[in-house]
């Protein structure tokens, strides 16, 4: 078995509490510092110190308001409100770094593609290319609501509606601007030559843009695509559209049916599968050795928050399990909000009986994610067979402290890895955040990626 190096990144938002109910409260925890541009820089510079490849940012658009009708036990346990938008310190902590890569998450169910396509090519030029996208859907009712919308759209034609986003984007990203438009001749005061420069006429179901990109073409022109969704039809729209896909699943098996999965269908749509990169949502817990780890791990779980941990499955899921009786053992139900979430729940373990009372000790640490506890053999060990057996490329290392499970990450796990080839010592020639995937040179999108075909 080839050992092949394996991609690390942080997962964070701009938030109190991200994915461990209740552990904001644990003495140490920095979580409040969000509202700090300082918490931002400082994590990216200990990330890129660490070789990390990049951070990775999530975001939520509304609250979670289904748990007991309200949303009062979300505002309450700061369970993912407040929020701040994930855009704005990026270019902070690109000025503090050279190589750390930023994927940020954007919905592309509430954007106008024209004003989002300037702002990533904006976010390129400012970082020289370390940007990606991850492209959500979102899945709040009252998202939509505040959003001028009576209700949320249906979960797949909010995909619908993300592929015409990501189309026109493709299109003033890669067709408007001409690789040669930007002339900068002094001399005659000509900037750009506007027969190179073209409108990219776009009539849609959704949008009508006629006209051209307002940025002259950024280091990548198009940014990295991440895409997080594991839905039916959210593996559709990454295997045509993502570079890289993150999801999660509670064993390297059941995630493994994940990647075959859209690996299948990226080949039928003319990709090469290998092409697409994914990545898989972990928290760790680590010492010095399994004991001081499993010490470190029992005493988090005396912060974990019951309340919290169900108003966050509340607002995921769409199901309010306070109505139910926490030991009776739960069903599939479709819904229109995160369908991967019931999935996980209900269907994709048949081995585990699930109830409310066993979902929100579940969620308590490392929420929809699998949770690794060891020293640092135990979790590198585990970190290895995850990736052999689910054929993945990396892992976003959700936390349970921060930064204490990045710095504990970095101390004890990072130097086993490296000592047995799954994690570099220094980075490579790479500069962008595309070449990371696919080496150096690998600047724009691959001629198989749909957005290639917009290209004059």
């Amino acid at each position: 078995m080839t050992s092949r190096r394996i991609q690390f990144h942080a997962f964070d938002t701009s938030c109190i509490m991200h994915q461990s109910p209740g552990l904001w409260a644990r003495p140490g925890d920095q979580s409040t510092r969000y509202k700090d541009l300082d918490y931002w820089v400082d994590l990216a510079k200990l990330l890129e110190d660490a070789k990390f490849d990049g951070l990775f940012i999530a975001d939520v658009l509304g609250v979670y308001d289904t748990y007991q009708g309200s949303a009062d036990a979300s505002i309450r346990r700061a369970m993912q409100v407040p929020v701040h938008d994930p855009v704005i310190p990026v270019s902070a902590m690109a000025a503090a770094t050279t190589k750390l890569a930023f994927g940020i998450t954007v919905s592309a169910t509430y954007e106008q593609p024209y004003a989002l396509a300037r702002r990533f090519s904006t976010l390129d030029h400012l970082t020289k290319g370390r940007i990606a996208w991850n492209i959500v859907t979102s899945y709040l009712d009252g998202a939509a609501r505040n959003l001028g919308m009576d209700r949320q759209m249906s979960h797949d034609e909010r995909y619908d509606l993300a592929q015409e986003v990501v189309d026109v984007c493709y299109k003033l990203w890669e067709g408007s601007w001409e690789d040669d438009a930007v002339v900068e001749d002094r001399e005659n005061q000509i900037y750009a030559d506007p027969a190179k420069v073209h409108p990219i006429e776009h009539t849609g179901t959704y949008f009508s843009v006629p006209g051209i990109h307002l940025a002259e073409p950024s280091p990548q022109r198009t940014p990295v695509i991440w895409q997080a969704g594991t839905s039916t039809k959210g593996r559709a729209f990454a295997a045509r559209n993502a570079e890289s896909v993150f999801t999660v699943a509670p064993t390297p098996e059941i995630l493994r049916g994940y990647v075959d999965d859209i690996r299948r269908v990226a080949s039928e749509a003319g990709r090469d599968p290998r092409s697409v990169k994914v990545c898989t949502e972990v928290c760790i817990v680590t010492a010095a050795t399994d004991a001081e780890a499993q010490e470190k791990y029992e005493e988090m779980l005396t912060w974990t928050d019951y309340e919290g941990a169900l108003a966050f499955y509340a607002g995921i899921t769409g199901i309010d399990l306070s109505q139910l009786d926490p030991h009776e053992p739960l069903e599939y139900v479709d819904t229109d909000s995160a369908r991967f979430a019931l999935e996980i729940f209900s269907k994709a373990d048949p081995s585990r009986t699930w109830t409310a009372d066993e979902v929100a000790k579940f969620v308590g640490i490392g929420a929809m994610g699998p949770v690794i506890v060891g020293g640092p053999q135990t979790v590198s060990d585990e970190l290895e067979r995850w990736a052999d057996e689910a054929d993945i490329d990396g892992f976003n290392i959700a936390y349970a402290v921060t930064p204490g499970t990045f710095e504990d990450f970095i101390e004890f796990v990072v130097p086993e890895l490296q000592a047995r080839g799954r994690y570099w010592t220094d980075y490579d020639e790479s500069t962008t955040a595309r070449e990371r995937l696919y080496g150096a040179g690998q600047r724009r999108v691959r001629d198989d990626h749909p957005a290639a075909k917009y290209r004059r």
